[in-house]
């Protein structure tokens, strides 16, 4: 009787919940975590050139299109990575020096050359790997962000 009056109870509450938005797509917001020293993590890079160059990077160098740079949301400037194509395999070593990408769902932007050597340049977009080598001499915290958490990558 008891599983009755249970299974009475489970089917009303069903009956008067609001209906299911499963079907409906809403926006998520994207947030990268650090990657930490010898871990990696898979990701979509981009890649910018002509429109910036000159300017000023977040960390206060001027974008060189040609430099073998990249930018990442949270990992700390100075900061060396190895950059890998998981479609062609071409891998490149680079150091970061600017905040992005600006776009939800990226992981990183590298400079045109790099996007070039890596074999994306015409694509504009990549699957790739990203793995720390080494943290800046003058970084005291793999955490790059203030709120920013630390997670162990594949």
């Amino acid at each position: 009787m008891v599983k009755y009056v249970i299974g009475l109870g489970v089917a009303a509450f069903v009956a008067i919940s609001p209906p299911s938005q499963a079907g409906q797509l809403s926006y998520v917001p994207y947030c990268t975590p650090v990657v930490v020293q010898g871990r990696s993590r898979d990701g979509i890079a981009s890649w910018y050139g002509k429109e910036c160059q000159g300017n000023e990077t977040a960390s206060g160098e001027f974008f060189n299109k040609d430099a073998l740079t990249a930018a990442h949301p949270d990992l700390p400037f100075g900061t060396t990575v190895r950059v890998t194509n998981l479609k062609n395999r071409r891998s490149l070593i680079l150091r970061i020096n600017d905040r992005g990408p600006n776009v939800p769902g990226r992981l990183l932007d590298v400079s045109r050359a790099a996007a070039r050597l890596l074999g994306f340049s015409g694509e504009g977009i990549a699957l790739v790997r990203i793995e720390v080598l080494r943290f800046p001499h003058d970084s005291r915290s793999q955490v790059a962000c203030p709120g920013a958490r630390a997670f162990a990558m594949n």
